[in-house]
């Protein structure tokens, strides 16, 4: 399967934050859009980073004083490993896998086209299988031996 056509199956909008936004716009994105990460893009729509939750909590909460005056760009990663729509979803996994991130942005022309994220693999995968769920606490408990 191509990256194409597994963002015509997820159909999610592309929601993206300018590098000159503060954490708080971007935080309020993440949690809005109920998002893992957004693409940075530059006032052309170009790509130029991505700022993940993981990013605002190692960086701006290692100095909460000082995260009120952070920026997107204080803290994004800009060294961004992209898909193109033409790829095979092995290569997705592959780059993800390898640079051990869970959120590839898909950029066609210099400009991101959709967001592809370790669970939509997972549930491309997995959408034929299912299993019970089970909860801690909740297993049946096995007789104890008695220690000999």
């Amino acid at each position: 399967m191509k990256i194409r056509d597994l963002l015509k199956i997820k159909d999610r909008r592309v929601v993206t934050v300018g590098p000159d936004e503060t954490i708080s716009a971007a935080v309020k994105k993440l949690a809005e859009y109920d998002r893992g990460s957004l693409p940075v893009c530059n006032e052309k729509g170009e790509l130029v980073g991505i700022v993940t939750e993981r990013d605002v909590v190692r960086k701006c909460f290692a100095s909460v004083d000082a995260c009120a005056g952070f920026r997107v760009k204080d803290v994004m990663t800009s060294r961004v490993a992209i898909a193109i729509p033409d790829d095979g979803v092995e290569y997705a996994i592959s780059v993800m896998k390898q640079k051990r991130i869970r959120h590839l942005p898909v950029v066609e022309d210099q400009r991101v086209v959709g967001m592809v994220s370790m669970r939509d693999l997972l549930d491309m995968q997995l959408s034929e299988t299912s299993a019970e769920v089970r909860y801690a606490g909740l297993l049946p408990r096995r007789p104890q031996r008695p220690v000999v």
